[in-house]
């Protein structure tokens, strides 16, 4: 017979009816940029009052005024020591150090005190500069901080700690320590009395 060949593709049919809506798809999609901010609410009720506390303690009104009367007694204190330095001390400074005197002599044992009440203590120089200024504040023999009292032979400072700076007299030393006009230190009898000079950390 006659071989038969493939005709032309037909017109396309007409869009059949809608399906069903099918089921809900598992993957939930990233989530969207979150959006303006809204206004602000309106202000909420008051809260219910909250429990009471307890009572504080109760402060006698003597012992109240006797704490003040101590608290202004240091601070009178405190201004009396000031107006001492500047009325009564002269002083000068070295490096980071300031040290005063008023001129007047005592033996070793009493010059700390003065010194302690200023909040100070006994001149402890620890290098040559320190120790010119406390030969040029006194002007004459002074007392330093260092002595031998715990062990004979082995000066310490009286704040504590071996000495790390010392300008002894030849053959010396023996007892305490001074310092003279020449800047030579002298070791003394702890009776002795001399000019008091204090340190201050400058």
């Amino acid at each position: 017979g006659i071989p038969v060949t493939n005709g032309t593709p037909g017109r396309d049919g007409q869009d059949g009816a809608k399906g069903e809506k099918g089921e809900p798809g598992t993957q939930a999609g990233l989530q969207g940029p979150p959006g303006k901010l809204g206004p602000p609410g309106s202000r909420g009720a008051p809260g219910t009052q909250g429990v009471k506390g307890l009572k504080g303690d109760h402060v006698d009104s003597s012992v109240f005024k006797q704490c003040v009367k101590k608290r202004i007694q240091n601070y009178s204190l405190q201004v009396t020591i000031i107006a001492s330095v500047i009325t009564s001390f002269r002083g000068k400074r070295s490096g980071k150090k300031l040290y005063v005197t008023n001129g007047e002599k005592m033996p070793f044992s009493k010059m700390k005190a003065p010194c302690a009440e200023l909040q100070a203590t006994v001149a402890t120089p620890k290098n040559i500069e320190e120790n010119k200024a406390i030969m040029d504040m006194a002007n004459e023999h002074t007392f330093l901080g260092i002595t031998d009292e715990v062990t004979e032979g082995q000066f310490v400072y009286v704040t504590g700690g071996r000495l790390t700076y010392s300008n002894w007299k030849k053959d010396e030393p023996n007892d305490f320590g001074s310092v003279g006009t020449d800047g030579l230190w002298n070791d003394v009898s702890c009776s002795s009395s001399f000019v008091a000079v204090c340190e201050f950390p400058a």
